[in-house]
């Protein structure tokens, strides 16, 4: 892919540039935990966007995305705003990056990537974190703190994408370390690293390749339904609360909101439970967790589909350690963590039986746990 970007720049721009690179991620546990002031349990995966860069001594930006064959110019100014919305992602990062104080002059970029598109891996976040990470080390002596990279690509999504995400996906693609997984806290943003080597296994998605269309936003309604059952419980967030104070209020909550609490507060647990077995090397209770977030968020939270509980079932069938839908459901990829032995008989048997069942295989990534956001050596 470098020596792809490197022709395509100097073909286009005469010159040579400086090669940046920020990866997509996964979340091995801990989902929609983030807005209940949760923890998330993601990292930075081999799967990149890689951008080649050189200031052209302008105050204009050039910008040639390979993969989609596609050209952008614009300003610095706010009301320089391309039209294009995958321009706007750049165009976003050097705005948030000069309404912080910070310096951003013309450039010229060709970019490419491999991570896959709506897959779930935060290609979107790649982007951002690569950019940022860029425009500091370029323009700024690398004076911008790395948490407020992970926050000019949030406040991207916000102010530019009308994405209204939460931080964990700028996060990882900023904070990745090889052969570590990251446990954010996203009431006080606190971090830590905890090894992720998993030697014998492998880590693998499955992508469905379906995504069901809905009707209402059930993001938001599940959003709703914690958030009420909070409030009758007289706590900030479900963060907050345990099994029993739940139970205990159980007369005054509706079925499904008890059902959408009692998913959150045992996720919460099982991030914890994950951290604790990957200090001991246990990958048996990091797999079994794993199913029980599966079958929470297919049972009580009701954000799968038949298409990833089939997958689910055939992990389970096939002896897989763990497997749950990643995301935010309703389509998209499991993530699977797979004995070495058992692995190819896994994804043959995945891609016939869903194949059958459905009429096209599911794609399959291996993932590997690596770096974030960097500068690539020459």
């Amino acid at each position: 892919m470098k020596e792809r970007i490197s022709k395509l720049f100097n073909e286009r721009f005469g010159t040579k540039g400086q090669f940046y690179a920020s990866a997509g991620r996964i979340n091995l546990i801990g989902e929609h935990t983030d807005y209940n002031d949760g923890f998330v349990f993601p990292g930075a995966i081999d799967k990149y966007i890689m951008a080649c860069i050189n200031v052209n001594g302008t105050d204009r930006v050039r910008v040639y995305s390979a993969d989609m064959d596609a050209y952008c110019e614009f300003g610095l100014n706010e009301a320089d705003a391309p039209a294009e919305q995958w321009a706007r992602y750049i165009f976003g990062v050097c705005r948030e990056v000069i309404k912080r104080g910070f310096v951003v002059r013309g450039f010229d970029v060709v970019f490419a990537g491999n991570v896959p598109l709506g897959a779930g891996l935060s290609s979107s976040a790649a982007l951002e974190s690569c950019f940022a990470f860029a425009m500091n080390d370029m323009f700024n002596d690398n004076k911008i703190e790395k948490f407020e990279l992970a926050l000019i690509g949030q406040s991207t999504e916000h102010n530019y994408c009308g994405v209204n995400c939460g931080i964990m996906d700028q996060f990882a693609s900023v904070f990745g370390k090889k052969d570590c997984l990251m446990r954010l806290d996203c009431r006080s943003l606190e971090y830590e690293y905890f090894p992720f080597k998993a030697d014998g296994y492998k880590l693998v998605l499955l992508d469905s390749k379906v995504k069901h269309e809905l009707v209402d936003s059930p993001y938001n309604k599940r959003r709703q339904s914690c958030e009420r059952v909070a409030a009758t419980l007289g706590v900030k967030s479900l963060r907050d609360a345990d099994m029993a104070m739940l139970e205990a209020a159980k007369d005054r909550i509706s079925e499904e909101d008890f059902m959408r609490a009692r998913y959150v507060i045992g996720e919460k647990q099982r991030v914890l439970d994950v951290c604790d077995a990957l200090q001991r090397d246990d990958f048996e209770t990091v797999g079994r967790c794993m199913y029980e977030t599966h079958n929470g968020l297919s049972k009580d939270y009701e954000v799968s589909c038949v298409e990833l509980d089939y997958l689910n079932d055939i992990a389970r069938e096939c002896g897989v350690t763990g497997s749950r839908i990643m995301g935010g459901g309703f389509g998209g990829c499991t993530i699977n963590l797979v004995k070495d032995e058992l692995y190819d008989n896994f994804i043959a048997t995945a891609k016939a039986k869903f194949n059958e069942r459905y009429g096209h295989e599911p794609v399959v990534y291996p993932v590997v746990i690596s770096d974030g956001a960097h500068k690539c050596e020459d």
